[in-house]
């Protein structure tokens, strides 16, 4: 009987715990914010189990072509740089690996940075229109687009590496759609991705080429997610009911559908408050003399005498 007024009074005040106690604010030194969340229920629901906190701490973005480790996620200038393991990088040389093309789910609000740029590698050229592209598009505007450039800049600067490649060709590519990478790589031996990352010095230098992906993202804001981080209004955490997806303002004393210093809620928390110091004072003070109570109603009724369901006043009991 201990146990379960115990267990009774430890449920009371599990759910009197904030749920926003249990979204992380960060992964592998990386910051969590709004509209992500590495745990459900948190942030956006537009971007639930997009991220992942992997066993090893380290965050990882999820996609329909797998999960990818993320270097980098900013909210000033909204992206996620991700690296893929699978691409080629310096250290393989003329040594190209199968690799798998990269791909986002159309159904959230991600997409390719146009800062992005492709190179890829031994296509062919029965399959692939490799050639110049400021010669080629001078004499075949509507097919520009459909070209790998051959005269790339950053093939005849690879990031990172001292050698060029002599044995290989490499053009430069941008995908309009994840089927164009596909069917890219479908002729070509294998690629890599380079985003032109901004560093602040004067133009025409304010860009360096570097290896990863870029992934730009739009931050949803309401009006009640304003309200929610209010810091006059509590300064609650943005999150989601997860059966239904509907907006919840996560707070310390517990959740809401306004803000964290809605009447409501805090009458509610008191109420929940009160009833689990009551349960946990009788648990304490109490749980004895109840058990005892229960003892002596069972000993009394093995006591009292049998009569097939006949109630007089000798065997009432109350």
């Amino acid at each position: 009987m201990l146990l379960l007024v115990l267990q009774f009074a430890l449920s009371f005040l599990t759910l009197s715990r904030a749920q926003s106690s249990l979204c992380r604010t960060s992964c592998g030194g990386i910051p969590i914010r709004y509209p992500f969340g590495i745990d459900d229920g948190c942030g956006s629901p537009y971007y639930r189990h997009i991220l992942a906190c992997s066993d090893t701490g380290k965050l990882e973005l999820r996609t329909p072509s797998g999960r990818y480790p993320v270097r980098n996620l900013s909210y000033a200038d909204p992206h996620v740089l991700v690296t893929d393991p699978f691409m080629w990088s310096c250290k393989d040389g003329e040594n190209f690996r199968p690799t798998r093309p990269f791909s986002l789910d159309t159904s959230i609000h991600f997409k390719l940075s146009p800062q992005n740029e492709y190179l890829f590698f031994n296509c062919s050229e029965d399959n692939v229109i490799i050639e110049p592209r400021p010669l080629f598009c001078e004499h075949f505007p509507e097919h520009c687009d459909s070209s790998c450039d051959s005269a790339s800049y950053l093939c005849r600067h690879l990031p990172g590496c001292s050698l060029a490649l002599s044995a290989s060709t490499c053009c430069s590519y941008y995908p309009k759609a994840t089927e164009s990478l596909r069917l890219m790589l479908k002729y070509c031996t294998s690629y890599t991705s380079v985003y032109w990352k901004n560093v602040g010095d004067p133009h025409p230098y304010d860009q360096v080429p570097e290896y990863g992906i870029r992934v730009d993202f739009d931050i949803p804001i309401t009006t009640r997610c304003l309200q929610c981080q209010d810091p006059l209004k509590g300064a609650g955490t943005c999150g989601f009911d997860t059966k239904t997806q509907s907006f919840m303002c996560l707070c310390k004393e517990g959740n809401s559908t306004t803000h964290c210093k809605d009447h409501d809620i805090a009458q509610h928390n008191r109420r929940v408050h009160v009833i689990a110091g009551t349960v946990t004072a009788v648990s304490a003070a109490g749980a004895f003399g109840i058990g005892a109570g229960i003892w002596y109603l069972r000993k009394v009724r093995a006591k009292a005498p049998v009569t097939h369901g006949v109630q007089s006043n000798e065997n009432r009991l109350f």
